[in-house]
């Protein structure tokens, strides 16, 4: 008897797996579009590892019951292509808010089969097992953790006992980042004094801008993509996407209509059976902000002379009801159509290469994906 039930929780446990790997899925892209072509696995098998990286020269503040530190912690993922013999393109990927490392393994495991080498950290203070709870406000950090893994990778890169020996290409570093993540990504990237100059493009996945005025932009013109929703529920697509072709000169908005925050995170893959995976991004994400409701920080982020500005943020989480999604991993694909022939665009070996990418991004991407309209900064 306790044999058969053993054997019954077995086939429910793997019934329940195969459902979920396999159960609502989307349409396929059709094989004869090039979008398709876009989104195949390259030719690289992916491995990643995982590491405890540690600067000592930058402390973790004080946050809830966690006294702060003289160090920041990062525990970081590295993904890699298996026998890469040239020097890789280099993307740090940030997580969002209450998220962790593996927030964007899907981006990161297509861009590794292509000939990437991908990063990311769980930021000491804002992801979802911090010390004394996530606290969104360390986001000012984060940038100086990114120019910390740069380092890094550059050191690697000179010792010829590293994996890593001549493998990074130093010329072409990119950052992309999901909410917080995205803000991160932007600020390492753009801010008028701490800017990391080694960074050659970014990518800002439903970040919140809307704190940064147009000055903020000037001081850097390097390549710029930003994807969002209008149907956000957390992070207002006027007040913050919407700014950007006005803002940064050159940048590209993608609209990607119908989708939810959350879903542009891989663990959003789980809520395809919902209407709208914000049901459970925004129940989560309200309760880790409720701390920090009555403070105001921006200030921290700089001053109103490199571009910062104070106005409030419009409220998350208000839209009742929520409107329907669409499927999260259609929504993951499509990011992936996104930023994939962003970067090839400035990364790719060849000219050819790269241009076909720019022509994909300006015409083909919005004619074969409804779902999708690109639209690009001033000159």
């Amino acid at each position: 008897m306790i044999k058969k039930i053993l054997l019954l929780i077995v086939v429910l446990i793997v019934a329940v797996m195969l459902y979920l790997q396999f159960g609502n899925l989307p349409e396929p892209l059709p094989a004869d579009s090039q979008s398709s072509t876009w989104l195949e696995k390259g030719i690289y098998d992916v491995d990643y590892f995982d590491v405890d990286l540690v600067d000592t020269t930058r402390p973790s503040q004080p946050n809830g019951d966690f006294a702060g530190s003289d160090e920041r912690l990062l525990k970081t993922r590295i993904w890699y292509p298996e026998g890469i013999a040239a020097p890789a393109p280099l993307l740090i990927y940030s997580h969002g808010f209450m998220s962790t490392r593996t927030g964007g393994s899907y981006l990161a495991e297509h861009f590794a089969s292509h000939g990437y080498i991908v990063a990311a950290m769980d930021y000491p203070l804002t992801h979802m097992g911090a010390p004394g709870g996530p606290l969104v406000k360390d986001v000012v950090s984060q940038p100086g953790d990114i120019s910390f893994l740069i380092d890094q990778f550059l050191t690697w890169d000179s010792d010829s006992s590293s994996q890593f020996f001549e493998k990074i290409d130093e010329n072409h570093i990119g950052v992309m980042g999901l909410s917080l993540g995205g803000m991160t990504s932007t600020l390492a990237a753009f801010h008028p004094e701490n800017a990391d100059l080694r960074i050659a493009a970014a990518v800002s996945i439903a970040g919140p801008v809307f704190v940064f005025g147009p000055s903020f932009y000037e001081s850097r013109d390097i390549p710029f993509m930003m994807i969002a929703s209008p149907i956000d529920a957390m992070i207002d697509y006027d007040t913050n996407a919407a700014t950007i072709p006005k803002y940064v000169k050159g940048s590209l908005l993608v609209t990607m209509q119908d989708a939810s925050h959350t879903a542009f995170a891989t663990p959003g893959r789980y809520f395809r059976w919902l209407d709208n995976a914000d049901m459970v991004g925004c129940s989560m994400v309200t309760r880790g902000l409720a701390k920090t409701d009555d403070e105001v920080w921006s200030d921290a982020l700089g001053s109103p002379e490199q571009g910062i500005v104070t106005v409030p943020q419009t409220a998350l989480c208000t839209m009742d009801p929520l409107p329907k999604a669409m499927n999260p991993i259609r929504q993951q694909w499509l990011t992936t159509l996104s930023v994939f022939p962003f970067f090839e665009a400035q990364f790719a070996l060849s000219e050819l290469r790269r241009q076909e990418a720019r022509e994909y991004l300006r015409k083909t991407l919005a004619t074969e994906i409804p779902e999708i309209s690109v639209q690009r900064g001033s000159k």
